[in-house]
């Protein structure tokens, strides 16, 4: 019965998205470095985040823009998440991971990423990579129209997608 589980085309774990956020935490010319170099990486173009609310610490006003970000689909995310990968050393850290299977890690410098060169005009940026994983049906939850409940079985858990990224990334994934 459970290779039945296993063979069921609907119970097979895929990459919905990856989001990769750049918080700079001021505008201007760093923003806008920042934005260049993940158009770089991506190959799309990244939306631009203002603050949500004013931090006179950090002088961030309301509505600042202060970050970029880009989520990416299909191929484009699948290639970005391999070389992301490759750049943390195929090793992740069990906290890495939620309760739904969604893996997040941080890249501390754009140029541990494989085939990025420096460039000096650009400077060095760090960024957040968050993989959101599911199972083919999950649209019926979240959709607007006719929406249904999904079961509890048919979730991604922080134990299958450690298996699913070990599987099909080589990731090692690590308890501290």
């Amino acid at each position: 019965m459970n290779r039945l589980k296993l063979d069921n085309p609907m119970r097979k774990i895929k990459i919905e998205k990856v989001i990769v956020n750049c918080s700079v935490g001021r505008s201007g010319a760093p923003l806008e470095r920042a934005e260049k170099i993940i158009e770089m990486l991506t190959g799309q173009k990244p939306s631009i985040r203002k603050a949500k609310k004013t931090i006179r610490g950090f002088g961030i006003h309301r509505g600042e823009p202060i970050a970029v970000m880009v989520t990416l689909r299909r191929s484009k995310a699948r290639e970005f998440l391999q070389k992301a990968i490759a750049a943390i050393g195929y090793k992740v850290r069990e906290e890495n991971f939620d309760e739904h299977g969604n893996l997040a890690f941080g890249i501390k410098e754009h140029l541990d990423i494989p085939g990025t060169k420096y460039n000096p005009e650009l400077g060095v940026i760090g960024m957040d990579v968050v993989v959101h994983v599911s199972r083919p049906g999950r649209r019926v939850m979240i959709r607007r129209r006719a929406r249904s409940k999904v079961g509890k079985k048919h979730l991604v858990t922080k134990e299958e997608s450690m298996k699913f990224f070990q599987e099909e990334f080589g990731v090692k994934v690590t308890t501290q």
